[in-house]
């Protein structure tokens, strides 16, 4: 049913207490509801239907159990359809308001999503006022179907601390899901920032681009030029090139007797965070085995590291362009041609189990080189990227 809202919550605001920005204000990011970066103890509700349907749950793309019955459900849903219900976020700290982006709830079953909805500002989760047109409390309006993520940008930006969303009408039950556009205008108090991830040494720390890996990766190699070496493995559909760093005292030398293994990440393109951890982990290796460091040296010296951030980098473009916030969680998973690569390696374990039960090992089946299967030597095999 669509319900709809009185305006009884909606008197005696302070407009003074809330700055507003300038038309021209640059764009915020997303301040962290679906990263996490915004806590849960930063989310608030006037009411929840259980737990598992709590505050904290209403979080950008948050996903349900595989049960409808599961203890965890994927929306923040009110205890019941009144007109007095919303949900807050306190950023802890005075932050550039632009833009909310709202979604329903995740669930096979239920049609749960806000319409339309209003938006509230405070500085003390006390006083509280509403974002007008001009002349009344502005309408936003929010989904039309329960999955897919709606922006809802502020025609002004609005300066405070924290921000509330106020269903007006909704299809279904009062459920939804979002994520808040700001950028924070004051520096972090001490206390907030102690648990901040802050570099303590002179590491990349970002999201890289395909361009910006490719960057790194050359910049790596020529800081430590005498153990490390980029190769390609093949190219994608799109043309890009699947790039490799061998880090090792003679890279290019296979050294009898040394061992050698390789990180590979990137295999669902929209799986970001092995790419940068390989990359920072290039990084590390290098620098840490300039400055003498013995474990490093030690792993260097000993051992052939290949690290592989993107085997499908095709995929990564595509979901970057897109953006979580407006993606899928299928968006770039797979490869141009729509393989998995996950599920698209050698199957060299069932040849190993079959000739173990047919007790073949070791005289007609070694089981220390497994031979390929020839459908991925054959001249029409192509890199399934």
């Amino acid at each position: 049913a669509i319900v709809g809202c009185s305006g009884t919550w909606r008197k005696d605001f302070h407009r003074t207490r809330i700055g507003y920005g300038d038309s021209n204000a640059r764009e915020c990011p997303p301040i962290g509801m679906e990263s996490h970066r915004i806590e849960d103890n930063q989310i608030r509700a006037s009411s929840m239907l259980r737990h598992g349907l709590g505050a904290q749950r209403g979080r950008l793309n948050m996903q349900a159990g595989a049960n409808e019955d599961d203890y965890y459900d994927g929306a923040w849903c009110a205890e019941d359809d009144s007109q007095t219900q919303w949900i807050e976020v306190d950023t802890r700290r005075t932050t550039r308001f632009t833009g909310v982006i709202t979604q329903g709830r995740d669930s096979s079953i239920h049609d749960d999503f806000v319409t339309t909805f209003f938006v509230g500002f405070s500085n003390d989760s006390q006083t509280w006022m509403m974002y007008t047109n001009g002349y009344e409390e502005m309408i936003f309006h929010g989904n039309v179907d329960k999955d897919t993520p709606v922006l809802s940008e502020l025609p002004e930006p609005v300066v405070a601390r924290f921000i509330r969303i106020y269903p007006l009408t909704w299809n279904g039950s009062l459920c939804m899901r979002l994520e808040v556009l700001g950028c924070p205008v004051t520096p972090v108090h001490s206390y907030y920032a102690q648990n901040e991830v802050v570099a303590t040494d002179d590491l990349d720390f970002r999201h890289h681009s395909y361009k910006d890996m490719r960057q790194l990766m050359k910049v790596v190699n020529e800081e430590c030029p005498t153990i490390t070496r980029t190769y390609s493995l093949g190219k994608s559909s799109r043309g890009l090139k699947i790039y490799a760093m061998e880090i090792s005292d003679n890279p290019g030398d296979h050294e009898l007797g040394e061992p050698e293994f390789r990180y590979t990440a990137g295999i669902h393109g929209n799986e970001v965070l092995g790419r940068e951890l390989l990359l920072l982990l290039m990084q590390y290796l290098c620098r840490e085995y300039r400055d003498g460091n013995p474990r490093v040296r030690n792993l260097v010296q000993d051992t052939r590291i290949h690290l592989v951030p993107s085997l499908n980098p095709d995929g990564y473009e595509v979901a970057a362009q897109m953006g979580s916030e407006f993606g899928n969680w299928a968006l770039g998973l797979w490869t141009e041609e729509g393989f998995d690569i996950f599920e698209d390696f050698p199957d060299l374990n069932s040849v190993l189990w079959g000739a173990e039960e047919r007790k073949w090992v070791p005289y007609r089946v070694p089981n220390n080189n497994l031979p390929i299967p020839e459908r991925y030597l054959s001249p029409d095999a192509t890199v399934r990227n």
